[in-house]
């Protein structure tokens, strides 16, 4: 419908100069005896053009040289609005696009040849992934398919550090648990990783060396412990169905001379300065409140500075878009670093930073642990186990990004139309179910006869699938996954009330068949969006 009107909109540009080049913009009306789609262009013309918006549009009207097949009216609402209302034999056509593109469907290819990097989760390797991981990781995943779905080439990066202090803890940690379960009576500090976890790689360095490790040092209790988070980490993602193409390692930053080379490229840019031992950034002078220090007095680099050196390694790898997923604790932070990665002569503007709030995990409205296994922390390993991986994935990417997400595990649990997914998954059974049904009765879809398909229930499912490649467009774009599983709500509702409102087996045939070729672009659809945002399409349940 969309690409129909902006059509319709670049030919009467010809003939109207101030249409040329102009975006135009379309959405449903709330009501939908409104039409099917509007657009406020008349109304941002106005001061421009210093007419009337409704004159605006009586002019842009009366030059769209539109089919009467596809359209059955334009009208002018309220201020100014354009309003278009289609012929049901126009929107029907989308039930044969659909049955041709079938997985392709709602895909496009706007950024063909274009490369995006997607760097989400980045937990440093001291234990297993927490819930708060589990949000970005299944937002970032979700981001990159969509991004794949316009055409991108995605890589999927995970960025961490195995240096520094917590690194070393990690290692002293492993160390003294291993001592303690050799019999050595062990004060086990309170600043060391606690969680069971350590234990269990402390365990498996006795089963395969016995006490030959008593002697080594800390690096090696440090380097076996992060070799078997590493391994926990990847058998968690693999469960949610993810895989990162890129692991990259903040100490190569060190190694390859990034970090070196960044303070000198700051300093010969007169944007640092020497104070009290330490090395500040003039962030002030380039719009922050306030300079910050990248080199403490010890001469170790606060984070600014690795960031920063971090992110040119991204632009000299040649992505086109570069996306940062971060907790809402990096929220007053990563302007610091995108304004060092823009003093050094980077286009900023290719950095997307998506910035997701908490999740809190709740039982009967109370704030919930579900075990002191791990330590103070549930692990996604647990929230899997207790609810299934389709529904984490759903329940960490059903609200917008910028909400705080209250995790239900009653509503998690069950197995009714409450719970999304649920209803969900359910809409795409039902289908399949249909299908079975019908086809043993030697019914098939007919994409010949779909002006068969006129009640509202029909027809707004008809509408709904029109939408789907806007929909994914706008999801990715946007960076909003969320967006895709409200559409998916929306849609498998529209079924639910089209299958309870009209009957296929039991119509006379023609109609039957006609409503078999929808429901079968409505599974299609449902596969899809499904897919995109990593959930399973059930065919029973």
């Amino acid at each position: 419908m969309k690409k129909y009107i902006i059509n319709l909109f670049v030919d009467a540009s010809k003939k109207l100069d101030y249409l040329n080049d102009r975006e135009i913009q379309l959405s449903v009306p709330a009501n939908p005896l409104h039409g099917d789609l509007s657009t406020n262009i008349a109304m941002i013309l106005t001061k421009e053009l210093k007419k009337n918006p409704r004159q605006i549009a009586e002019e842009i009207i009366s030059n769209l040289n539109y089919d009467k097949n596809k359209i059955s009216k334009i009208e002018i609402a309220g201020p100014g609005f354009i309003n278009f209302t289609f012929t049901n034999s126009f929107l029907a056509d989308i039930i044969k696009d659909i049955n041709l593109q079938k997985e392709k469907f709602g895909k496009s290819q706007k950024y063909i040849n274009n490369r995006a990097n997607v760097e989400f989760i980045s937990a440093n390797p001291t234990g297993p992934l927490t819930i708060g991981h589990g949000r970005n990781a299944v937002i970032g995943d979700t981001i990159a398919n969509l991004l794949e779905s316009i055409g991108y080439h995605v890589d999927r990066e995970y960025y961490f550090n195995n240096a520094g202090r917590q690194m070393r803890v990690l290692g002293e940690s492993l160390k003294l648990r291993y001592l303690e379960l050799l019999g050595e009576k062990i004060d086990f500090p309170d600043d060391h990783y606690q969680g069971e976890y350590i234990k269990d790689i402390a365990k498996k360095l006795i089963d395969e060396f016995g006490d030959g490790c008593k002697e080594k040092e800390n690096n090696f209790f440090k380097e076996t412990a992060e070799k078997e988070i590493f391994i926990d980490i990847k058998n968690t993602l693999s469960r949610l169905g993810i895989e990162m193409a890129i692991f990259y390692n903040e100490n190569d930053l060190y190694e390859s001379g990034k970090i070196e080379e960044v303070k000198q490229k700051l300093a010969e840019k007169n944007l640092t300065y020497e104070k009290d031992g330490a090395l500040w950034f003039k962030l002030s002078e380039l719009g922050r409140e306030d300079d910050k220090v990248i080199v403490k007095s010890t001469g170790e680099p606060t984070y600014r500075l690795p960031d920063i050196a971090y992110h040119t390694t991204k632009f000299d790898r040649n992505y086109n878009l570069i996306v940062d997923l971060f907790g809402s604790d990096h929220n007053a932070t990563y302007p610091d670093v995108i304004a060092g990665v823009k003093a050094l002569g980077y286009d900023e503007s290719k950095i997307k930073v998506v910035i997701h709030q908490f999740v809190t995990i709740t039982q009967g409205g109370e704030a919930v642990k579900m075990s002191t296994r791990k330590a103070n922390f549930i692990t996604i390993d647990e929230l899997i186990d207790e609810v299934g991986a389709d529904v984490v994935r759903y329940f960490f990417l059903m609200r917008n990004v910028n909400s705080h997400l209250n995790f239900d595990l009653e509503l998690a649990k069950k197995q009714s139309d409450e719970n999304p997914v649920f209803y969900l998954q359910y809409a795409h059974a039902r289908i399949c179910s249909i299908l079975r049904m019908t086809e043993e009765q030697g019914l098939q879809p007919n994409y010949s006869i779909l002006n068969k398909l006129e009640k509202e229930e029909e027809l707004n499912l008809v509408k709904k699938l029109h939408h789907f490649e806007d929909e994914i467009l706008y999801a990715a774009e946007n960076c909003e996954p969320n967006k895709i599983a409200n559409y998916l709500e929306d849609l498998a509702a529209l079924f639910h009330k089209f299958y309870t409102e009209c009957r296929i087996i039991g119509s006379e045939k023609d109609l039957a068949e006609a409503r078999i070729a929808l429901v079968t672009s409505v599974r299609t659809v449902l596969q899809n969006g499904l897919n995109i945002i990593g959930i399973s399409a059930p065919e029973k349940m």
